[in-house]
């Protein structure tokens, strides 16, 4: 194989597990429980030069059974609010899914944080209900009332709208830090098809592999579900922490 060659297939691993971008997804379908959280040990898991704009997580279970490149899966995980030079956006701490293509891409395009497991997002009769196994054991279980009233859907959008960062790490073959950088995206082409409000419970049980129970529920403060196609758009830069060091 020719070096260019080699060259012009370099947007992923050898072998890739997924096609190039874009990544457009339609019926996404999103639980999204916010809650209060212990203000230390989230100071002590945002990287700087992040901030914690205020002690809250969101505990979100998204369903995509229309993706193109990744096909069908199920996502859960914890998304921090956060602010980056004066602009407030997310942070994505964890997220746990069943599918290895978009494990694969997330990690090696953007630094997803994701691992295998278990999600799930459906309607049980009058409920909402969204759970995350890891092997046999549950580790979180969201529910909320079924579309009991409809969302605010310009702050639902601009909420969509906000950047969102990554800690993308990499190591060199020598296990040595090869990169080490704060990655920012966008979600584009938003088409918000609903969102609707309720009451909601979450719960969180301790893991060894999956800790979501280190950021502890204090107090559920809201809840949203949503409907929307969109873009997953490729990231950029925005921090390099070997270039600084």
């Amino acid at each position: 194989m020719h070096q260019d060659t080699v060259r012009g297939k370099a947007f992923a691993m050898h072998s890739p597990a997924y096609p190039a971008g874009p990544y457009r997804f339609r019926n996404r379908e999103y639980l999204i429980i916010t809650y209060r959280t212990d203000p230390q040990k989230l100071r002590d898991l945002v990287p700087e030069p992040l901030q914690v704009c205020e002690p809250m997580v969101k505990f979100e279970f998204i369903r995509m059974p229309d993706s193109t490149g990744f096909g069908d899966y199920t996502e859960g995980g914890q998304v921090i609010p956060v602010s980056f030079c004066g602009r407030r956006g997310s942070y994505t701490h964890c997220m746990f899914l069943d599918d290895h293509p978009p494990i694969a891409g997330g990690r090696e395009l953007w630094g997803f944080p994701k691992k295998l497991a278990s999600p799930t997002l459906r309607t049980e009769t009058d409920t909402l209900v969204g759970t995350l196994d890891y092997g046999p054991v549950r580790v979180a279980t969201g529910t909320m009332g079924y579309k009991h009233r409809a969302a605010d859907l310009a702050s639902v959008r601009a909420s969509l709208a906000e950047p969102n960062f990554l800690l993308k790490i990499i190591p060199h073959v020598d296990g040595t830090p090869r990169i080490c950088e704060l990655v920012e995206y966008h979600l584009e082409d938003v088409h918000l098809r609903g969102a609707w409000t309720g009451p909601a419970a979450l719960n969180l049980w301790s893991h060894a592999l999956a800790p979501v129970a280190e950021l502890p529920v204090l107090e559920v403060v809201s809840a949203v579900h949503l409907v929307a196609d969109l873009t997953l758009a490729l990231g950029k830069v925005v921090h390099d922490y070997l270039a600084e060091a």
